[in-house]
C-alpha cells in the first residue's frame, strides 16, 4: 500500500559518530561494493537524470492535460505541452 503521507528529510550526519542509521547505510553500501552477484550500474550524469525526470514530468503533464475538461479555449490554441513549452511567452498584466 502507498503511503501518501511520507515526509522525507535529508539531513547532514557527522561520520563515525555511531548513528545506527548511517552505520547501517555504510555497511550495505560496502557490502553492494564487494558483492560480485550485484549487477553494477555506470555513474549516470546529472543533466541526463534532469532531462529523464523533465521528460517524464512533461509526459505526465500532457496525460493529465489530455484528459481534463477545463481549459478547453487554452487547449484549442495549446493541444501539446511541449509545444507551449518551447514558445516564449511575455505575460504582461492588462492596465
Amino acid at each position: 500500500m502507498e503511503n501518501q503521507d511520507w515526509k522525507i528529510e535529508f539531513t547532514w550526519i557527522k561520520a563515525h559518530a555511531g548513528h545506527r542509521g548511517k552505520d547501517l547505510a555504510d555497511q550495505t553500501a560496502k557490502e553492494a561494493a564487494t558483492n560480485s552477484d550485484i549487477e553494477c550500474y555506470k555513474r549516470i550524469p546529472k543533466s541526463k537524470v534532469r532531462r529523464e525526470l523533465s521528460d517524464n514530468s512533461v509526459t505526465k503533464w500532457q496525460g493529465e492535460w489530455d484528459n481534463t475538461t477545463k481549459g478547453a479555449i487554452t487547449k484549442s490554441f495549446f493541444p501539446k505541452i511541449v509545444d507551449r513549452l518551447k514558445l516564449k511567452i511575455n505575460v504582461t498584466p492588462n492596465s
